[in-house]
C-alpha cells in the first residue's frame, strides 16, 4: 500500500508532467495561426472592433492551453500557491531551454540527401525543407519574451486569485474559484503577450493589439466555461486515488498557504 508521501509525490509528478508537456508543446506550435471558423466549417464571425471586422484567427497553442489551465487549478487545489509557483518557474526554465536547443538545431547544416528527398510538396511544387523547418521553429525574440512573461504572470495571478475566491467559497463551488481565477488571469495574459510581442516591437498599433486581445480573450472565456466539467472529473479521480481523508487534508493545507506539501 502506498504511503501518504508517495501518493502526494506521484500526484504532483503526474500533474507536473501534464502541465509542463502541454505548456512546452503549446509554445512550440504557437507559430501556427489557424481559422477557428474555417476549422469548424462555419461562417466567419466578422466581429466589429476598432473600426474593423475581426475573425477568430488564433494561435494553435490555444488548443493546449486549456489543459494547462485545468492543471493549474488542480495543483492549486491540492498543493496551494507554492505548488503552482514551483511548477510555473520550472516550466519557464524548461521552455527557455527548449527554445535555445531548437535554435541551435536550426543552425546545423542540413544533409544534401535530406534536402533532395524533401524538395517537393504533395502538389509537386519546389520545397526548401531546411528553410521551412527553420522558419517554423525560429520565433522572434519579442514573441518568446512576451509569451514567457505572460505565462508566468498569468500563472502566478491565477494562483493568487484562486485562493482569494476560496476564502469566500470554502470547499464548495469549485467552478467559481477555478473559472473565476482563469478568466481574470487570462484577461491579463491575453494582452501582455500581444503588447510585448507586437506593440513594443513596433509590429502592431495599440488599437490592433487591443482588438486582437479582445477576440483572443473572448475565445478563452468560452473555453474556460466549456472545460469546467473536466475540472470536476479530474477532482473526482484524484479524490478516489488519494482517499477522501487525505484529499481533504491536502486541500485544507493548500488553502492555509502551507509551503510544505511533501
Amino acid at each position: 500500500m502506498k504511503s501518504i508521501s508517495q501518493k502526494k509525490a506521484n500526484l504532483f509528478l503526474i500533474l507536473g508532467g501534464i502541465f509542463i508537456t502541454n505548456a512546452i508543446v503549446a509554445e512550440l506550435v504557437g507559430g501556427k495561426i489557424f481559422s477557428l471558423e474555417g476549422t469548424l466549417g462555419i461562417s466567419q464571425f466578422q466581429i466589429p472592433l476598432m473600426g474593423e471586422k475581426w475573425d477568430f484567427n488564433l494561435t494553435a497553442g490555444v488548443i493546449l492551453w486549456p489543459v494547462v489551465f485545468i492543471t493549474t487549478d488542480i495543483i492549486n487545489e491540492y498543493f496551494g500557491k507554492e505548488g503552482v509557483r514551483k511548477i510555473s518557474l520550472l516550466t519557464v526554465i524548461l521552455i527557455v531551454y527548449v527554445f535555445i536547443a531548437v535554435f541551435l538545431i536550426t543552425l546545423l547544416l542540413p544533409a544534401d540527401f535530406w534536402l533532395d528527398a524533401n524538395n517537393q510538396d504533395d502538389a509537386g511544387n519546389y520545397l526548401n525543407i531546411s528553410y521551412a523547418f527553420n522558419r517554423i521553429f525560429r520565433q522572434g525574440m519579442w514573441i518568446i519574451a512576451g509569451s514567457l512573461v505572460a505565462f508566468l504572470v498569468g500563472q502566478l495571478l491565477d494562483a493568487y486569485i484562486f485562493h482569494k475566491f476560496r476564502r469566500f467559497t470554502g470547499k464548495r463551488l469549485l467552478w467559481v474559484r477555478a473559472t473565476g481565477s482563469t478568466l481574470v488571469s487570462q484577461f491579463i495574459d491575453s494582452f501582455v503577450v500581444l503588447f510585448i510581442a507586437f506593440y513594443i516591437s513596433g509590429q502592431m498599433s495599440f488599437s490592433v493589439v487591443i482588438a486582437i486581445g479582445i477576440v483572443n480573450y473572448f475565445y478563452k472565456f468560452m473555453v474556460a466555461i466549456i472545460i469546467t466539467p473536466f475540472l470536476y472529473l479530474a477532482h473526482y479521480l484524484i479524490d478516489n486515488y488519494l482517499g477522501k481523508e487525505l484529499a481533504g487534508e491536502m486541500m485544507e493545507d493548500a488553502a492555509g498557504k502551507s509551503k510544505t506539501f511533501f
